[in-house]
C-alpha cells in the first residue's frame, strides 16, 4: 500500500476529497498546474500496464508549448481531508497521453503509465544484452527509453543474479518484463527472477516479487466500510498446481532443472498431492480421488541456475493459484491501495476472508472504490 497516514485511513470514509492535476514537457524536471474536471484511475497487476486512466483537464494550453500528445507527461493526486491536520495527497499515477481530445471546457485524455514508453522504444536492430547481473541488464534497457527514470528493487528480488548473453530482436518490454524471443524462447528478465515489472504510481521503474496470499495484510476492511454486497465467483480457467520449469539456452548447453513447484496443501482444493512428480499415485492410495494435477511448463534461457529455476516455479504457481474463486466488492475509496496488496475483507458478519487485488479502479473525487480480487482456492 501507499504511505499513508493512520489519520487519513481513519478519516476515509468522511474525508473531502479534492484532487490534483499536473503536467510535464521536461521529462518531470518542472510541473505546471492545470484545473482537472473529471476522470478516474484503473490500477491493475494483471494488464501490461499498471495505471491507466482517463480525464478531462479544463483550460488547458495546448500545442508544442502546452500539452500534446507527444511529449507531455500527467500527474494526478488524489487528496483525503483530515480534520486538524489538512490535505493528504496520495499519488494516482504518472502517465504519458495515449488520445488527446479537444473539448469546450479544455481536453480530453486518456493516459497510459509510463511502461508505454518503454513498449514504444522498440530496437531498431537486434542487439546482445549481457552477460552480466540482472540489474545491469535491466537498467540497461530501461534507461535508453527512460534516461532519468532509475529502477527500483524491492525485498526478495535476487538483482545480481547473473544473466548470460541474449538477444534482443525487437521487443524492448518483452525483454524485460516477459516474452519471447523469434525462437519461443523465453527471455523477459523480470519473469526470470520470479518477479514483475512496472511503473508504480509515482512513475518510478518497480522490480518486486510476484505477490501472494501469504503476504502481510496491508488494510482490514470491514462491513461497515464495504458498501456493497461481495460477489462471488469461481472458475478453473488457466488453474496450475504444478509447474515445471527449466533453463534451456537452445544452445546445445546443459539444461538448468528441471525445477518442480506445486500446491502441497491438503487443506487445498487444488491440492496435487504429497509428491506429484515422484509419486504420482500416492492420492489413490490415501483415497484421494478428487486431486487432480493441472501442470504448466516454463523454460526461459536466462535462468541459470537451479535456485533461480526454483524461485521462477514459485512465482508462476503463485499466479496461477487462487485464481478458482475471485471477489468483487465496492469499498469506501482508499487511494493509497496498490494492485498487488492484500487485504482481509469482512464478507459476513464475523467471517472474514485474505483477499489478493487484482484491480481497483476509482473515480478521481469520488468516495467508493470497486476491487476485484482473488483469494485462495476454497478450502474443505
Amino acid at each position: 500500500m501507499l504511505p499513508i497516514s493512520a489519520a487519513a485511513l481513519a478519516a476515509l470514509a468522511h474525508a473531502a476529497r479534492p484532487v490534483r492535476a499536473e503536467w510535464s514537457n521536461d521529462g518531470g524536471q518542472r510541473w505546471n498546474p492545470v484545473q482537472f474536471g473529471s476522470g478516474g484511475v484503473t490500477p491493475d497487476r494483471t494488464a501490461e500496464v499498471r495505471y491507466s486512466s482517463s480525464v478531462e483537464l479544463l483550460d488547458a494550453p495546448r500545442g508544442r508549448s502546452g500539452i500534446n500528445s507527444v511529449s507531455t507527461e500527467i500527474r494526478l493526486f488524489q487528496g483525503i481531508g483530515v480534520p486538524r491536520i489538512g490535505v493528504e495527497w496520495i499519488p494516482a499515477g504518472r502517465y504519458v497521453i495515449d488520445r488527446l481530445k479537444r473539448t469546450r471546457l479544455g481536453v480530453s485524455l486518456d493516459l497510459l503509465g509510463r511502461e508505454d514508453v518503454v513498449r514504444g522504444a522498440a530496437l531498431p536492430t537486434a542487439r546482445t544484452i549481457g552477460p552480466d547481473s540482472a540489474e545491469a541488464c535491466a537498467r540497461t534497457l530501461v534507461s535508453e527509453a527512460l534516461p532519468t527514470t532509475p529502477i527500483s528493487w524491492r525485498a526478495g528480488v535476487k538483482k545480481t543474479t547473473r544473466l548470460p548473453a541474449f538477444v534482443v530482436d525487437e521487443d524492448r518490454w518483452a525483454a524485460l518484463s516477459g516474452g519471447t524471443d523469434t525462437a519461443g524462447t523465453s527471455t523477459g528478465i523480470a519473469a526470470s527472477l520470479g518477479a514483475e515489472l512496472y511503473a508504480d504510481a509515482n512513475g518510478i521503474m518497480t522490480m518486486a516479487r510476484v505477490p501472494t496470499l501469504s503476504d502481510p495484510v496491508v488494510w482490514r476492511i470491514p462491513l461497515d466500510l464495504a458498501t456493497a454486497e461481495p460477489s462471488d465467483e469461481e472458475t478453473s480457467e488457466d488453474l496450475v498446481n504444478l509447474w515445471v520449469v527449466t533453463g534451456d539456452s537452445g544452445s546445445g548447453g546443459a539444461v538448468i532443472g528441471p525445477a518442480y513447484s506445486w500446491d502441497d496443501d491438503p487443506n487445498s482444493l487444488t491440492y496435487a498431492g504429497p509428491d506429484p512428480v515422484g509419486d504420482p499415485l500416492a492420492p489413490q492410495r490415501m483415497g484421494l480421488p478428487q486431486v487432480r494435477v493441472r501442470t504448466g511448463r516454463y523454460s526461459s534461457a536466462l535462468i541459470t541456475s537451479q535456485g533461480q529455476a526454483t524461485d521462477v516455479g514459485r512465482a508462476q504457481l503463485a499466479n496461477s493459484l487462487g485464481v478458482q474463486a475471485s471477489l468483487s466488492f465496492t469499498a469506501v475509496c482508499n487511494p493509497a491501495l496498490e494492485a498487488g496488496d492484500v487485504v482481509e475483507l469482512e464478507v459476513e458478519k464475523d467471517v472474514w476472508e485474505r483477499h489478493l487485488i487484482d484491480s481497483c479502479p476509482y473515480t478521481l473525487g469520488g468516495v467508493s472504490m470497486s476491487c476485484q480480487t482473488r483469494t485462495s482456492t476454497r478450502r474443505l
